[in-house]
Formats: C-alpha cells, structure tokens, sequence
C-alpha cells in the first residue's frame, strides 16, 4: 500500500514562503492569485494488507514525527 501525507501549516499561521511564492507570481503577472499556501507531501511505501490499519499507522507517524501538531495539519490518503 501507498500512503500519501500532504501536511500544511494552519489556518491563521504566517506561511511567509507562500506570500513569497504569492508575490513573485504577481510579478511574473499573474496578479489574480490573491493567495498561496505551502506544504510538503511525504509519500510512504507500507507493506500492509489492510487500509484501515494502514491509516491508523501514518495517523501516529504524523502525530509523532512527521508534522507539527502545534502549527501543521495534515491529511492522509491511502492507495491499495
């Protein structure tokens, strides 16, 4: 199985790399892009046969290791 982890700051944290890529957008003239976010994807290769169980195992990875709790959030989507 694949799991795939997209983890992104929250709601209400600056993202000062995404005002960065924002205004560098604007001035190659995209100028309707009014905002941008940046994350980081984290794709991980699991030998499990089963999804539920293989969820619940990236749930405490991201929770232990792979995000910020504090500042991030994070999703996860697991592919047979």
């Amino acid at each position: 199985m694949k799991a795939i982890v997209n983890v992104f700051l929250k709601n209400g944290v600056l993202d000062s790399q995404g005002k960065a890529v924002q205004h560098a957008l604007s001035g190659h003239g995209f100028a309707t892009v009014s905002d941008v976010r940046v994350g980081k994807q984290i794709i991980i290769e699991m030998n499990e046969t089963n999804a539920e169980s293989a969820k619940a195992k990236v749930a405490q990875m991201c929770e232990d290791l792979l995000s910020n709790t504090v500042i991030e959030d994070y999703t996860i989507e697991i592919q047979a």
